[in-house]
């Protein structure tokens, strides 16, 4: 957008203010600025310092707001922790170039780790109000969270107890523990005053400029911001985790907390998609709904026995349409056949019958020439598909799916399930030995790894 002449002093006032502010904040607090951007976008990560040692009383919220229909009385979940520090709230901010004069800063995200603070579009509103035209603000918001002084705005002190803190949320036991977890190690202050090596862009950083992984290995938050988000940006979410090798090996993957305090909300929902678009992919159970306006991902049911005909059944979550997995037509009960499509019928009907007879004739007058011939190729393609998918691959026995092989051994590794499996006659194989199947004189495929091609003798090239 184009600024006018007269605008111009002051986005240049703007622009000047916002960088003393940013300076302020980076002498004054260094360990809060996650990262920062030439577009005006701030990253910010405040962790609540409580004045003195507090109790937190976490409940479940009323059955009234958890659901309309009464439930059966039961006694709720109250657990009582005593902290002197919460974790921190993440805060993605973008500054207009006409702020702090015209215009307020805009909260493009606001997160609490451990996602503890109900509410938090309550708070969220509480800070823009604090804005006034002219007047810095950044510095301000970073103090009204590090005091926990937004926690009274917030109604989450007790009326007769300033030092009681009244937390909702429906997993007291859960949360309790992480709490705790965080005031114990935030205690210690000594990590934000040491020095680490990162061993991607192997400098030493203030423990401030660094995070410490799950696993303990520790980077500096740029190199982890850097190799997330292309990561993110490619769709391998597998390899969002610890990049230490060590880790890589073992498969470790961040977890959504983890995440968040590096990449920016919108790369947080697509990691948190892609994730969920994997593991359906992974589960070869999976089928998607028949119904083309729909074409929902749809699971097998969990309580059901593998080896009955219920396992065919699936209902869609999304329509509510109730199918066999295998034929894809409306389910027709566990013991009953599926059907033989329709248009198969008529094809071997047609197939059958002599060329230019009445029964092709009357077939053409019924439902059209072009039809019929169209149905007959359709019908003739997925035969050759299947005659082509029996002699030129083998079905995996984990997913059912078909795998072809160039070249390589026959040990198979599914790229759907992970099965392992004997590619020459299709039989599992065990992920931990998979090759003693091929060294058991008992079995067909004994000293079968590998394929022998006979060369004729003709086709031998001799090396100069």
């Amino acid at each position: 957008m184009a600024i006018a002449d007269d605008d111009a002093p002051d986005i240049e006032e703007c622009l000047s203010m916002q960088k003393e502010e940013f300076e302020v904040l980076e002498s004054i607090f260094p360990e809060y600025l996650s990262s920062r951007s030439l577009d005006g976008t701030l990253k910010l990560e405040v962790p609540i310092e409580l004045p003195t040692s507090m109790s937190v009383i976490i409940s479940e919220p009323s059955s009234s707001a958890m659901a309309a229909a009464p439930l059966p009385e039961r006694k709720p979940t109250v657990m009582s922790i005593s902290i002197s520090a919460l974790p921190p709230l993440l805060l993605h901010i973008i500054l207009p170039p006409s702020y702090p004069i015209r215009s307020p800063p805009e909260i493009s995200s606001l997160r609490a780790s451990h996602l503890w603070l109900p509410d938090i579009q309550r708070l969220q509103a509480a800070l823009l109000e604090m804005w006034q035209a002219g007047e810095p603000l950044l510095y301000n918001w970073v103090e009204y969270i590090r005091t926990g002084e937004f926690l009274e705005k917030m109604d989450l002190l007790s009326s007769a107890n300033n030092e009681l803190i009244v937390l909702s949320h429906p997993a007291p036991r859960l949360i309790a523990p992480l709490l705790s977890s965080y005031d114990k190690s935030s205690q210690s202050t000594q990590f934000s005053q040491n020095s680490y090596p990162c061993s991607i862009c192997l400098t030493w950083l203030k423990g401030s400029k660094c995070l410490q992984l799950i696993c303990n290995h520790i980077f500096c938050r740029s190199c982890l911001e850097d190799f997330w988000k292309m990561c993110i940006e490619e769709g391998d979410v597998s390899r969002v985790g610890c990049p230490d090798p060590e880790c890589v090996k073992k498969g470790s993957e961040a977890g959504e907390e983890e995440v968040a305090r590096v990449v920016t909300e919108t790369e947080l929902q697509r990691w948190k998609w892609l994730k969920e678009k994997r593991n359906i992919e992974r589960d070869p159970t999976v089928v998607h709904c028949p119904v083309a306006v729909c074409q929902a991902p749809v699971s097998r049911p969990t309580d059901v026995d593998t080896e009955s005909g219920w396992s065919r059944l699936r209902q869609c979550p999304q329509c509510a349409f109730t199918f066999c997995a295998f034929c894809r037509r409306t389910w027709h009960g566990p013991l009953d056949k599926c059907p033989i499509a329709q248009y198969e019928y008529l094809a071997l009907e047609y197939l059958e019958a002599e060329e230019g007879s009445d029964e092709r004739l009357k077939l053409e007058r019924r439902f059209g020439k072009a039809n019929i011939r169209r149905l007959v190729a359709t019908f003739e393609e997925e035969k050759a598909n299947l005659q082509w998918l029996k002699a030129s691959t083998m079905m995996c026995p984990g997913c059912q799916c078909h795998v072809e092989k160039t070249l390589g051994c026959n040990h198979m590794t599914c790229w759907k399930c992970s099965q392992h499996f004997c590619y020459k006659c299709g039989q599992r194989l065990n992920g931990e030995q998979p090759y003693s199947h091929f060294s058991n004189p008992g079995l067909g495929c004994y000293n079968q790894l590998f394929d022998v091609v006979e060369v004729d003798e003709e086709d031998w090239e001799i090396m100069e």
